[in-house]
């Protein structure tokens, strides 16, 4: 019989040596699985880890997440090697929207800004004005000197930036641009979770449906999620996200109860990253993230322009 308990700890322990002989630094994103969040550095949101790259002297890092959460590392470090456990980890949202379709709705609406969310590949970063998180979204639109905007692609989050803003926001690519996991919480899954957790609150993320974020206590990114607990009094909280947060929440908050609003929220891509290839990453040091020269210096001015209206 395998025993994967004891496998899992030898591929740690492996990971640890070879880590440390060829001097990277891993970097994990809050929805990978708990053994990944573990060995990692630092875990965090996308652009949180991209930012983060930049204030690390080391030029070497394993990351842990998706491949548009890779190419944005890459744009804000271009000196560094980033490679990643399998070039397979990608994001349906992200790949949603192309850059053929940002040229049409740009011909359609010439005299609108383009926000992108930062959910988004690096060559359809490159033709945009500005781009957001899910924390800052609301705040960009509403700096954008502009009453439309064009916003993709995550159709839900541009629901809500255009509830809190007042303002036009038309959706790229329109209803196809969405995240499965968080499209996929109803109605129902509030009220099951409500029943079974009566005193908990529960908090979701901007890229859930309208229906569901009217139903909820707290709206907010992962980076919002994890600040939320620590300002409330509350004992117990429902989580409207990926389910890997879980694990950071409560290792964050052991005094806390976290219950994920659906057992089935989880990204089948951000689970292709294991420990076996993580272990194959740094012992052979492929699937390194290349882009062109020109695909990051355009694709760094919409990342810089929103750092600058955050500053403003």
């Amino acid at each position: 019989m395998i025993n994967k308990t004891a496998i899992a700890r030898d591929l740690i322990e492996k990971i640890k040596i070879l880590k440390k002989e060829k001097n990277y630094t891993i970097l994990g994103h809050n929805y990978v699985i708990p053994e990944l969040q573990e060995i990692s550095d630092i875990t965090g949101d996308s652009l949180q880890l991209a930012r983060l790259a930049t204030e690390i002297e080391n030029d070497r890092i394993l990351f842990l997440g998706v491949d548009f959460m890779a190419e944005t590392l890459k744009i804000l470090n271009p000196s560094k090697k980033i490679i990643v456990p399998t070039k397979g980890a990608t994001c349906p949202m992200a790949n949603s929207l192309t850059p053929e379709l940002i040229k049409k709705f740009k011909e359609k609406y010439p005299d609108a800004p383009v926000v992108l969310y930062v959910n988004s590949t690096a060559k359809c970063k490159a033709l945009a004005d500005y781009t957001c998180t899910s924390a800052n979204a609301v705040e960009i639109a509403k700096k954008i000197d502009s009453e439309v905007i064009l916003f993709g692609p995550d159709k839900n989050l541009g629901s809500y930036v255009a509830e809190k803003t007042g303002k036009k926001i038309i959706p790229i690519p329109g209803d196809r641009g969405y995240c499965y996991v968080h499209n996929r919480f109803s109605i129902e899954d509030v009220k099951l979770a409500k029943e079974k957790h009566p005193d908990a609150k529960i908090i979701v993320h901007p890229e859930a449906k309208k229906e569901v974020r009217d139903l909820c206590e707290y709206i907010g990114s992962t980076g919002q999620m994890m600040k939320f607990p620590k300002e409330d009094e509350t004992k117990e909280f429902i989580i409207g996200t990926e389910i890997g947060m879980i694990h950071k929440l409560s290792k964050t908050f052991k005094n806390k109860k976290f219950y994920p609003l659906k057992e089935l929220g989880i990204c089948n891509n951000m689970k292709k990253n294991n420990l076996k290839n993580v272990y194959e990453a740094l012992l052979f040091e492929n699937n390194e993230i290349n882009l062109t020269e020109e695909i990051i210096e355009k694709a760094k001015i919409p990342i810089l322009n929103m750092f600058k209206l955050m500053e403003g």
